[in-house]
C-alpha cells in the first residue's frame, strides 16, 4: 500500500515535470531550428519510462512482450520480435537466413540483391555475414529499386533480395514478391523509415519473409534506441530469437522456464542427453535484446501511432503542393504506383539545368534554421568501408550517382506544425525568386 501510494505520487511528479519543462513550447520564425526529425512523446510516454523503472526489471519484460503482441496485432502479422536497434534487427533478419535449421539456407559466397542507393545497414549484414552484395540503380522520383534490371541481376548464387523502402515510399512489391516467388529467392523488406505505409491496402513489413523496424527518434515511433523483425512463419522466428539471445537454442523469455517442457531431454549436437536446454547453443549469435524500459516508452508510443502517420502524411502533401509550382527547378517524390506512404521525410532532386547546385540551396535552408540531410550514403560503393567489398553490379548506376550529387531530403515528421511548413515555404519562394 505505502509502495503504491509512492509510485501514484511520483506519476503525479513526472506529469508536472513534463509540463513545466516540455509542453507549450513556442515556433519562432527564422529563430527555431526545425529538424528533419525527431522524438515526439507526452507524459504518458514518460510515465511509462517511470513505470518500467520502478519495476527495475532491467532485461526485457513485461512491457516487452506487451509490445510485441500489440505492434504485431498493428501490423496484422504473426510475430514480432524486438532488439535493440534497427541496424540489429537487419543483422538479425540476414542472419537468420543462414541457419542450418532451413532447407534453403544461404552460404558464404551466395548474392543479396540490393541498390547502392542505400543506408550502411542495409547492405551491412550482408557483407557481414559472407554474402556477396549484387547492386542495381534506383529510380529518380520513387528512389525505390529499378525493378527492370531484377531479372538480369539473378545468377545461379542468388538467393534473396533485401531492399528498403526509401524514406517511407514503398518499393514495387508486385513486381519484387513476384521475382523473389518465381526465382525461389528469400525477401527482406527493411521497412524502418516506413512504419504505417501500405501497398495494395497492406502494410509494408508483412510482405516478405522477413522485415525490420527502428525505433531511433527519428522514425515514426520511437523507444531511443530499439527495433523489431517481423515474421509470419513461427520457425523464423525462433531462429532469429536465437541469433538475439547468444545464439542460444532454447526460447524461454527471460525470468521463464521448461517452455518446452522437456528442458532436460534434449540431445543436440554432441552433448550428452538431457544437457540443460537453456545452456545448448544452435547458432554463433549475439547479445542484442532490448530493455523493459524502452519497450515501455514504444507502448506508450504506439497508442499515438495512427496520429504520428497522418500528421507525416499531411506534412509531405502541404509540402508537395506548395513546391509543386517550382519543378522547372526540382524534381518533386512520387509514390510508388498502388501505395500509400507513410513518409519519413520530403526528398528533392535539383535538376541539372538549374542555375544553382543542391548545395546553394541546402545552405540556404540551413541558413534559415531549416534542416537539410542526404539521402543515406549517397553511392555506397564510393563510401570508404565499402569500397573494397567483394559484389556485383548490374546495369549502370547513374540515378544513384545522380542522387548522391544532387538529391536532399527534409522533414515532415509529426513535431513539424503547419507554421513550420508555411515558413519552409517561404524560404523556398525567396531562394527561387532569384533565378
Amino acid at each position: 500500500m505505502q509502495a503504491d501510494k509512492i509510485r501514484d505520487e511520483i506519476q503525479r511528479k513526472v506529469e508536472e515535470y513534463y509540463k513545466a519543462l516540455y509542453a507549450n513550447k513556442m515556433f519562432v520564425a527564422g529563430e527555431t531550428y526545425i529538424p528533419v526529425s525527431g522524438r515526439v512523446f507526452d507524459e504518458d510516454d514518460m510515465i511509462h519510462l517511470m513505470d518500467a523503472t520502478l519495476d527495475f526489471w532491467l532485461t526485457e519484460g513485461r512491457f516487452a512482450r506487451q509490445f510485441e503482441e500489440q505492434f504485431a496485432r498493428f501490423l496484422g502479422i504473426r510475430g514480432a520480435t524486438l532488439c535493440n536497434s534497427g541496424s540489429s534487427a537487419n543483422l538479425l533478419a540476414i542472419s537468420a537466413i543462414t541457419s542450418h535449421k532451413l532447407q534453403n539456407r544461404l552460404f558464404p559466397g551466395d548474392e543479396v540483391i540490393t541498390v547502392a542507393a542505400g543506408f550502411p545497414a542495409t547492405v551491412g549484414p550482408i557483407v557481414q555475414n559472407g554474402l556477396v552484395p549484387v547492386f542495381l540503380d534506383v529510380d529518380v522520383g520513387t528512389y525505390n529499386i529499378d525493378v527492370s534490371k531484377l531479372e538480369e541481376a539473378i545468377s545461379p548464387r542468388t538467393k534473396a533480395i533485401m531492399v528498403a523502402h526509401t524514406l517511407g515510399n514503398p518499393f514495387n512489391l508486385a513486381v519484387v514478391k513476384d521475382v523473389a516467388k518465381r526465382h525461389n529467392l528469400w525477401l527482406i523488406e527493411d521497412n524502418c523509415d516506413a512504419l504505417g505505409s501500405t501497398y495494395d491496402g497492406k502494410n509494408t513489413g508483412t510482405f516478405g519473409d522477413l522485415a525490420t523496424v527502428s525505433f531511433y527518434p527519428a522514425h515514426h515511433i520511437t523507444m531511443g534506441e530499439g527495433g523489431c523483425v517481423l515474421t509470419a512463419r513461427s520457425k523464423l522466428k525462433i531462429i532469429v530469437a536465437s541469433f538475439r539471445d547468444w545464439g542460444r537454442d532454447c526460447w524461454c523469455a527471460p525470468g521463464d522456464e521448461n517452455t518446452c517442457t522437456k528442458r532436460f531431454d534434449w540431445q543436440l549436437g554432441d552433448l550428452p542427453h538431457g544437457y540443460d536446454h537453456k545452456y545448448i547453443y544452435s547458432h554463433i549469435g549475439y547479445n542484442l535484446k532490448i530493455t523493459d524500459m524502452q519497450a515501455a516508452v514504444g507502448v506508450a508510443q504506439m497508442k499515438k501511432l495512427p496520429q504520428f502517420i497522418e500528421a507525416r502524411k499531411k506534412n509531405w502533401q502541404l509540402l508537395y503542393d506548395g513546391l509543386k509550382q517550382y519543378e522547372e527547378f526540382i524534381v518533386l517524390p512520387k509514390a510508388e504506383p498502388k501505395s500509400d506512404p507513410s513518409w519519413f521525410g520530403f526528398l528533392i532532386t535539383v535538376r541539372p539545368d538549374a542555375k544553382f547546385s543542391r548545395t546553394q540551396l541546402s545552405e540556404y535552408l540551413e541558413d534559415n534554421k531549416i534542416a537539410t540531410r542526404a539521402l543515406f550514403a549517397g553511392n555506397l560503393l564510393l563510401q570508404p568501408a565499402f569500397r573494397n567489398i567483394k559484389h556485383r553490379v548490374v546495369g549502370e548506376l547513374t540515378n544513384t550517382n545522380t542522387i548522391m550529387k544532387q538529391t536532399f531530403w527534409i522533414g515532415v515528421y509529426p513535431g513539424i506544425k503547419q507554421p513550420m511548413i508555411e515558413y519552409m515555404l517561404d524560404k523556398f519562394a525567396e531562394f527561387f525568386s532569384r533565378f
